[in-house]
């Protein structure tokens, strides 16, 4: 897997946290410069530690399931997608304008949960994961600290449309992996 291909999942990774930070961006009275630090800190920071956690677990299983591992990263990325899609479409979430540890913290954790199935998928794809972590927690930051600046002046307009379009782009990344795999498309 490629700088192109690990810069992709990344985005896509990132939406879920772009759609909180559009959140809090909105819910803030006074936005000030700390609090899109503070988004793209704890959200960068989590989805660069899950995939690292979820790649160790992975490398348990690898040995196990190598056969099907193709198959496996087209589910679970597929999976992750969907559910960002039907998110999207689900209830809207209250915005609050807390940026304590104690209201960051379980933001940053749900979601990225889905990069610990990532992380999972990158161990029986073999990608070299310290360099993949940098390019996903990187691109979170980026992505979390525009995406308070865009809530706090346009609104809610682009959250969902956040959340779909990450959905797409992981689905799309799962469906290229097993293409491939499979000798159907090489890219």
């Amino acid at each position: 897997m490629g700088f192109i291909e690990i810069v992709i999942i990344g985005i896509g990774l990132a939406m879920d946290a772009f759609a909180v930070s559009i959140c809090k961006g909105l819910s803030t009275r006074k936005l000030q410069l700390k609090h899109a630090f503070i988004c793209g800190g704890y959200f960068g920071l989590f989805q660069g530690l899950m995939p690292l956690i979820g790649y160790f677990l992975g490398i348990q299983f690898k040995s196990k399931i190598e056969s099907i591992d193709h198959w496996i990263a087209f589910i679970l990325l597929s999976l992750i997608g969907l559910n960002m899609i039907k998110e999207a479409f689900g209830d809207e979430e209250c915005c609050d304008p807390d940026f304590s540890f104690k209201a960051m913290l379980p933001l940053a954790v749900a979601t990225s949960i889905d990069a610990l199935a990532i992380g999972v998928t990158f161990a029986f794809l073999n990608v070299n994961i310290f360099f993949a972590v940098l390019i996903i927690a990187i691109t979170t930051l980026i992505i979390s600290m525009a995406g308070v600046k865009i809530g706090h002046v346009f609104g809610s307009r682009y959250k969902s449309k956040a959340e779909i379009a990450g959905g797409v782009i992981l689905i799309l990344m799962g469906l290229k992996i097993l293409l491939e795999h499979l000798g159907i498309f090489i890219l």
